[in-house]
């Protein structure tokens, strides 16, 4: 089982005094990627002109632009909520930028009260993440909304 605090604890001393938001994103990424097990995809996807544009990731060639209210981003988005999908087809809508993945969260990003991006996770396994993932991960979103101006 993940341990989220420590996880959470490092992302904030990785960017703790960095003024670089695409860098920071790209760290994040990278440290998700290599500390949670069984994914294949760890990234952001930022709000630009009304649609999710891709943002700093780790892992497969993803897709560029998404609707927001269209898949399980764009459904995060719409909605201002997590997505924890055990199975991505199952989800109505969903977006498949890698038919390899099979279940998903997504965790909305806020600054200044609006939706700024997201967080988002995928894994070839179904029902990977749970509530403590749900907890950890939005939890690691509060360290990106203190320390990265967005």
């Amino acid at each position: 089982m993940v341990n989220y605090q420590e996880l959470n604890e490092t992302l904030a001393a990785i960017l703790d005094g960095v003024p670089h938001r695409i860098a920071n994103l790209a760290n994040a990424a990278a440290l998700l990627y290599d500390t949670l097990d069984r994914l294949n995809w760890a990234g952001f996807y930022l709000v630009e002109n009304g649609r999710l544009v891709l943002g700093p990731f780790q892992g497969k060639v993803a897709c560029v632009e998404i609707e927001i209210g269209k898949g399980v981003c764009g459904t995060a988005v719409a909605s201002g909520k997590t997505q924890l999908v055990k199975d991505v087809h199952a989800f109505p809508g969903h977006i498949a930028c890698d038919s390899a993945s099979n279940s998903e969260i997504v965790v909305p990003i806020f600054q200044g009260g609006k939706i700024v991006g997201v967080l988002d996770i995928d894994s070839p396994e179904f029902s990977r993440f749970d509530e403590h993932d749900r907890e950890g991960l939005e939890a690691f979103v509060k360290v990106l909304e203190e320390k990265i101006l967005f």
